[in-house]
């Protein structure tokens, strides 16, 4: 009976010692109401276009348009991050951000005009180009080295006052319309 107690004990103390080792981060539910993409100050929506990142302190940062990750990212690093999540194009569900597969084609249209929708899989990317009939599929690694540019034209196309929503969005960052695409 003293050999199956210390079995059990030194199990039991293993599995709570694996369990306080990893820190698992899930992504947190979209509030329209309040979320704000911490980049361009626009609301973010609970649809396919939303991502988020948390970081290793816990602190959960979410962004309207994938393209606002990518300069969160690039301004501050990606040492502290503990994961980031994007949206499928097709479901809405959560996909860790290295996961996923990408469509990128500057027409594609995105709340922030930067053309690039995420997928939970290569198959699913695929075949939304074959159905779209543009776009080019990427994976995570592929788009660490895509060149983020906004497309000016998706920016205006159907908002009213797309012009003045291009210039807020510019002088919110200190920049001009033409150093956007830099």
């Amino acid at each position: 009976m003293r050999k199956w107690s210390l079995v059990l004990t030194v199990v039991m103390s293993l599995l709570i010692l694996a369990a306080c080792g990893q820190k698992k981060y899930e992504p947190v539910a979209i509030n329209e109401e309040v979320d704000i993409c911490v980049v361009c100050n626009m609301q973010v929506k609970d649809d396919a276009f939303a991502t988020q990142l948390t970081t290793k302190d816990g602190k959960n940062y979410k962004f309207d348009d994938i393209g606002c990750m990518n300069e969160w990212k690039t301004t501050n690093g990606t040492d502290q991050i503990g994961m980031d999540y994007v949206r499928d194009y097709n479901d809405k569900s959560w996909v860790e951000f290295s996961k996923a597969s990408y469509v990128y084609d500057e027409t594609l249209r995105t709340p922030m005009a930067y053309g690039v929708v995420s997928f939970k899989d290569q198959a699913a990317a695929e075949a939304f180009v074959k159905e779209q009939g543009l776009g080019t599929v990427l994976s995570a690694e592929e788009l660490a080295s895509h060149e983020w540019k906004q497309n000016k034209d998706m920016m205006n196309m159907d908002m009213p006052g797309g012009e003045d929503h291009m210039k807020e969005h510019s002088s919110e960052e200190g920049t001009s319309s033409e150093e956007m695409d830099m």
